[in-house]
């Protein structure tokens, strides 16, 4: 592997878990108050529950697309959201969570494996659709709502700057 190329994953890597140059996912997600799960300020477009498993779901349909020649495309926007504003029990936040963390893990792992072509077509995709595109989708997608969803903690008094 070129120094050119290490150092391309690792600030691939570290675009993919923020804190750079703003609060990342698990930071704007920890101590989130569970009354405020489902609250949604006066028009506010979501709440913190849609927030996270919008975040979810995307990132692991990400994944699914870039590790799985079995990969199924989704329905758009119902596979995206979660069909209510309020998670439908405190466990299934913290799954939310739990599994946003693990793709977000695997997402780092594969784009610092020197085997993971990160400039080639992924076989089931479209020409311009590679590991590196897909990497930084999940970035950017991920990096946006964590910033929607700071502002959110905001409005509803529960982020401490």
């Amino acid at each position: 592997m070129s120094d050119n190329d290490a150092i391309l994953r690792e600030q691939l890597f570290q675009l993919l878990h923020g804190s750079q140059a703003h609060a990342d996912v698990l930071s704007a997600l920890k101590d989130f108050p569970p009354k405020l799960y489902g609250a949604k300020p006066d028009n506010a477009p979501h709440s913190a529950w849609e927030l996270l498993e919008h975040m979810r779901l995307a990132l692991h349909d990400l994944w699914e697309f870039s590790t799985s020649d079995k990969y199924v495309e989704k329905e758009w926007p119902d596979d995206y959201w979660p069909a209510s504003p309020e998670p439908p029990s405190k466990d299934a936040w913290r799954t939310s969570v739990r599994a946003l963390k693990e793709d977000l893990e695997a997402f780092g792992k594969l784009v610092k494996d020197p085997q993971s072509n990160l400039y080639a077509q992924i076989p089931w995709g479209k020409k311009d659709q590679t590991l590196l595109r897909e990497v930084l989708i999940a970035a950017d997608h991920t990096s946006y709502h964590t910033g929607a969803l700071v502002y959110l903690r905001k409005l509803l008094g529960a982020w401490e700057s």
